[in-house]
């Protein structure tokens, strides 16, 4: 499986679609939601991939991988 470079940009650039934090871009979500996915189960599409990509990005303090792209996005 090839890494996707683009998955980086759009946790930055989409928004969550429904639940408790609707609306807020995917990568200001909370660890503690990211751990109930994680337990639960990510959903099985698009969204899943990135949730779970997210939860290891902060699972693993990684998060400065995501600085530059939040500030080319203006937040």
């Amino acid at each position: 499986m090839q890494a996707n470079p683009q998955l980086l940009l759009q946790l930055v650039e989409i928004q969550m679609p429904y639940g408790r934090f609707k609306g807020r871009i995917l990568c200001d979500l909370p660890v503690s939601y990211l751990e109930w996915f994680s337990r639960k189960g990510f959903p099985k599409d698009k969204l899943g991939i990135l949730l779970q990509t997210l939860y290891e990005i902060k699972m693993n303090g990684l998060e400065n991988l995501l600085e530059p792209l939040k500030k080319n996005k203006g937040y």
